[in-house]
């Protein structure tokens, strides 16, 4: 059986990196780590959106547009 990496056996590769991957990779492992989206796609598998919920039905144009450009 083979021995897993582990972070020491990435540390000279990481090094090699110019600066702006090395923070790439930081936020895709830490991403990674955090779950990487795996909590939101068991939420939509628990509770699919309803049919309608994202309905076309409400016409957006017909949304009330007055004071939109009041500061």
């Amino acid at each position: 059986m083979e021995t897993p990496l582990t972070a020491q056996d990435l540390w000279p590769l990481l090094r090699k990196l110019p600066h702006d991957e090395q923070l790439r990779l930081a936020k895709l492992a830490l991403y990674a780590a955090s779950g990487g989206g795996r909590e939101e796609a068991r939420a939509y598998q628990a509770a699919p959106p309803a049919a309608d919920e994202f309905s076309i039905a409400d016409n957006p144009l017909a949304w009330e547009g007055e004071g939109w450009d009041e500061s």
